[in-house]
This record gives structure tokens, C-alpha cells and sequence, in this order.
């Protein structure tokens, strides 16, 4: 659980070039990132839907966003698509504060519409698991993007990371409602997770990531 200590990573070595072709390390995490984000994303959906519980929303919009920011570092080597690390980050960044927002939007609408979540097993089992894989993934990528000098891997290591916070959260709002039953205690596990998101958006898109988390 060390990586939940620190959200952040160094700015990718200016001194480093980035290859023309992805090292081989690269395209694996980002395709175990890929696999895990669309289980994460399907499970959330479900339990978001069934448990009526805007964390379970707030952690699938989460994982949605992780999921684009794996494809942003994919499409740095995709002919024709390609883009820079400088923009690949400034994505990034923006998709943090688009989660931000989101989150907060969902949670002031379980406010004001007086959303009652019940018990999710499914939200429990899927953010433990995230809780345990994020950090890992966190890890490999951000040893990767130190070897290979990639900002755009720097950005999603960022992401994943993120995610491993926002489980964090997310599994203690679901196990108090479960019980305690205290309902509004999901929304505002939920509202927890916009400063951590806010911070990181503004520190990924300036190009370097937050160590103070």
C-alpha cells in the first residue's frame, strides 16, 4: 500500500528520447490497463445501477476515464494518429477535471433528489480489488516512464494511482451505508475525491505530477 502515499511521480528526463517504436513494457501495461478499466468500468456500472449509490457512479466514471488515458499513451505510436507527449499529458490533465466535475455533479444530485443507495456487494468486491491491482499498476508505470522518459505514461501513472485513492474512498463510504445505513455517508465519500482529483488535473497538465499527496 505504499503507492497510496504518494499519488505522484517525477517529470519524465528531458535527456531521454522517446522512441519512434513503444517499448515492449509500455504496450503491455497499457493493455492490462485497457482489460482491467473495462471490467472496473462494467462492474461500477452495474453496481451504480442496482444500488442506486453515487460512488459506485462517481469510481465508473473514474475508471472511464482511466481508460482513456491508456488509449491516449496507445495512440502515441498509432500511424496517423499519433500525438505529442506534451499534448498526450494536457489530455490528461483534462480528463481529471472532467472527472472532477462529474463526480461532483452526481453527488450534489443525490442531495437534492434524496437518493437513498442501498448495499452493494458488487461495489465493495470491485473497489477492493482496485484497491490492491491500481498501486501496482501505479508502480510498473511509473518505473517505466523514469526508463523511458514518457510523459504521457508519467500522466496515466498519475491515473492509476488516483484510482487506487478513490477506492479507497469509495470502499469506506460503501461499507459504512452497508452497516451503519447511513445513506448520505455514499455522497459524501463521493465528495471526498474532488480536491485529490482538482490537485492532480492541475499538476498532470502542467506537465509534472504531485509528490505531496
Amino acid at each position: 500500500m505504499a503507492e497510496l502515499a504518494q499519488i505522484g511521480i517525477p517529470p519524465a528526463k528531458p535527456a531521454v528520447a522517446r522512441s519512434s517504436k513503444p517499448r515492449t513494457a509500455v504496450l503491455w501495461l497499457q493493455g492490462v490497463t485497457l482489460a482491467w478499466m473495462l471490467v472496473e468500468l462494467g462492474v461500477s456500472a452495474y453496481a451504480a445501477a442496482t444500488a442506486h449509490s453515487p460512488v459506485m457512479l462517481a469510481f465508473g466514471s473514474d475508471s472511464l476515464v482511466e481508460l482513456l488515458s491508456a488509449l491516449v499513451v496507445i495512440l502515441q505510436w498509432i500511424p496517423n494518429l499519433s500525438i505529442s507527449e506534451q499534448r498526450a499529458s494536457r489530455v490528461a490533465g483534462g480528463l481529471l477535471f472532467v472527472l472532477a466535475f462529474a463526480v461532483a455533479a452526481v453527488a450534489v444530485s443525490s442531495f437534492v433528489l434524496r437518493w437513498r443507495p442501498e448495499t452493494s456487494h458488487a461495489g465493495i468486491g470491485i473497489t477492493l480489488a482496485a484497491l490492491i491491482a491500481m498501486p501496482v499498476l501505479a508502480s510498473l508505470k511509473r518505473r517505466e516512464a523514469q526508463r523511458s522518459g514518457n510523459a504521457a505514461l508519467a500522466a496515466d501513472a498519475v491515473q492509476s494511482a488516483t484510482c487506487a485513492y478513490l477506492a479507497l474512498i469509495a470502499l469506506a463510504g460503501l461499507i459504512v451505508n452497508a452497516t451503519f445505513h447511513i445513506a448520505w455517508f455514499d455522497s459524501m465519500a463521493a465528495l471526498a475525491a474532488i480536491p485529490i482529483l482538482i490537485n492532480e488535473g492541475r499538476k498532470t497538465w502542467q506537465g509534472h505530477a504531485c509528490g505531496c499527496c
